[in-house]
């Protein structure tokens, strides 16, 4: 009887977690009202779920419920902050500032700014991973508006420092924004003690329903809306609120934040237990960006001597993703590898492995003898062996 597949891929998107689920489904049959429709209890009482999501959204990030506004992901929270912020810039700043690893929500955004003749300065990152926090401080000046530095990359994981940014921020008087989608509800995040200004977080990274977010706004900050219409979110993102979809994150959140601990050390001594099996039987294994700063949950390596695609068809019943992260269309090396390798060549064979709720002791020995035996045999010239 063969094996089932091994998912290894938490950084794309999680499962909804049953007991997430469960909190969710009246609101699809039952308690099917609309938050904004104020005159009967079918309205109320999604309002009531709307209102408690927001709660433990708050307490997850140390924020006020106040500051918490409902969005579609990660994707629309990042264009809000930047652009909502930027618009509402006074006249003297027209400066971003924004890391050499951010998701791409960020950096085309800055890109769009610059054809609006923004001034847009890329700080880089070490081979480490970790952004260069003096160079940021040496590019902020009077005119900078907007600081954008993700809580932890979305490849390899490495977690920056936060709370040294936002100083920086402060002191420089522009408004600092973190993504935090690959972070919220893996590490502590303390909007208050980094001061943050703009968060942004989505649900299905941290076994939520996809297609639902949120962005914390601190209260004396103020964004312009990207979605008018409706007056919905306080004015601050309009639009019918997707009731299930909100209880879901808020369920979510409240999940991570009482079980974090115990989940982040399962998942550093699983993530601690594939290197090493990796490491003491394969040669030329590197490990991409601190290890020591970074999410308990993310392993990001290189094998050298192999071919990237073949070793993806080789482990096909392993679900990780390539680090390269070439697409088809441009074959183009990820940036983030591009930002840490610096004159290096990338290596191809570059892997992503996220580990999760579902992942298991077994789970990752098998990966372990897969990956072994497949990179032996690309080595000595011969196809990758099937399951």
């Amino acid at each position: 009887m063969s094996r089932p597949p091994i998912y290894l891929d938490y950084h794309a998107t999680t499962p909804v977690d049953r007991r997430v689920l469960e909190r969710m489904m009246p609101y699809f049959t039952e308690t099917f009202g609309n938050p904004a429709s104020s005159t009967h209890q079918w309205g109320w009482k999604a309002q009531e779920a709307v209102e408690q999501a927001r709660r433990e959204v708050s307490q997850l990030i140390n924020a006020s419920p106040r500051e918490i506004y409902f969005t579609s992901g990660a994707t629309e929270s990042n264009n809000l902050a930047m652009q909502g912020a930027c618009a509402l810039a006074d006249t003297t700043r027209h400066h971003v500032v924004v890391s050499a690893i951010e998701h791409k929500s960020v950096l085309e955004g800055a890109e769009r700014l610059e054809r609006r003749g923004w001034r847009c300065t890329v700080v880089p990152v070490g081979s480490d991973g970790i952004l260069d926090v003096e160079a940021l401080e040496r590019a902020v000046g009077t005119d900078t508006a907007f600081i954008s530095v993700m809580a932890a990359n979305n490849e390899i994981g490495v977690v920056q420092p936060l709370a040294e940014i936002g100083a920086i921020a402060r002191r420089a008087g522009a408004v600092f924004h973190v993504d935090a989608a690959q972070a919220v509800g893996k590490i502590p995040i303390d909007v208050a003690a980094m001061q943050i200004d703009f968060l942004s977080l989505t649900a299905h990274k941290m076994y939520g329903p996809k297609g639902e977010g949120a962005i914390y706004v601190r209260k004396q900050v103020k964004l312009e809306p990207l979605i008018v219409g409706g007056g919905q979110e306080r004015g601050m993102r309009s639009g019918t609120l997707n009731v299930p979809g909100i209880v879901g994150l808020g369920a979510a959140c409240d999940l991570c934040r009482t079980e974090m601990a115990a989940e982040s050390a399962r998942m550093t001594r699983l993530r601690d237990r594939l290197l090493s099996g990796l490491t003491s039987q394969l040669p030329g294994v590197s490990v991409n960006g601190s290890l020591e700063r970074r999410l308990p949950h993310n392993l990001h390596v290189s094998f050298a001597d192999v071919d990237g695609e073949s070793l993806l068809i080789g482990i096909s019943d392993i679900a990780v993703s390539s680090g390269s992260a070439c697409s088809s269309a441009s074959g183009i090396a990820s940036h983030v590898l591009r930002a840490i390798m610096g004159d290096r060549p990338v290596p191809s064979a570059s892997i992503r492995f996220g580990l999760g709720r579902g992942t298991t002791d077994d789970d990752i020995d098998y990966t372990i003898n897969r990956f072994v035996s497949v990179i032996r045999h690309l080595r000595n010239g011969q196809p990758g062996s099937q399951p």
